[in-house]
């Protein structure tokens, strides 16, 4: 018989695996501050979650100089490597009924990826905390790709889970995973519990939003079938 198609999930993590919104916060105030500047609004930080780091900086202070997005995206990393090392990290828990639409996923025959504006080490921290590591199959991270929505992460991770990209789906809380599911020729799948509004992920090209981890494999089966 021949082999099925491979069918691939990539999620985002924060604001989609995991609430993450008061680490990444106060890392971003303390970079600011580390370089003598007023940091940006919690509104303003969370509306970049997702870019990589220098290109969020970039967002966050547009009229400052390129050195300045580079010395505070490194402020922030030690910051935040920092806050790990003193056990100041606050609780990144996953989102209600995550873990369960994962088992009916499986079920179903999906196999799952994740791409991320984190580091390496940030997401292998975030998925061995929550004991979840041995259900991807890839992992893209900042650390080797242009930011998004740059499609380069979700086609690297095709490639490595050698899947169709008509039966792939990009699943993320923000308009920069929609326009790189877009943009990478996938289906996109926004959710709204995270950092941007569902007509923002409307707006970037969500083919479907859901509100709750519960109506995703419904939303997959539509996709997937689409």
């Amino acid at each position: 018989m021949p082999t099925p198609p491979v069918r691939l999930a990539i999620f985002d993590c924060d604001g989609t695996l995991v609430d993450s919104h008061a680490n990444i916060c106060r890392a971003m105030e303390a970079a600011f501050a580390g370089v003598r500047v007023d940091p940006p609004s919690r509104a303003a930080i969370r509306g970049i979650v997702g870019l990589s780091l220098v290109e969020a900086v970039a967002a966050l202070a547009p009229h400052a100089e390129p050195a300045f997005h580079t010395a505070v995206a490194a402020d922030y990393k030690a910051a935040f490597q920092r806050m790990r090392a003193e056990g100041a990290l606050e609780a990144e828990p996953l989102y209600d009924g995550l873990v369960d639409a994962l088992d009916v996923l499986a079920d179903d025959g999906w196999m799952f990826g994740v791409a991320t504006g984190k580091s390496d080490r940030g997401l292998a921290h975030v998925l061995a905390h929550h004991g979840l590591a041995h259900r991807f199959v890839t992992l893209q991270t900042a650390d080797r790709h242009p930011s998004k929505p740059h499609p380069s992460m979700i086609h690297a991770a095709l490639e490595q889970a050698d899947a169709d990209p008509h039966l792939a789906v990009m699943i993320g809380d923000t308009s920069y995973d929609m326009a790189m599911a877009r943009a990478a020729g996938v289906r996109a799948v926004g959710v709204t519990w995270g950092y941007h509004d569902a007509a923002l992920l409307h707006d970037a090209g969500a083919h479907a939003v859901i509100h709750r981890y519960g109506d995703l494999p419904a939303a997959m089966v539509w996709e997937a079938a689409a």
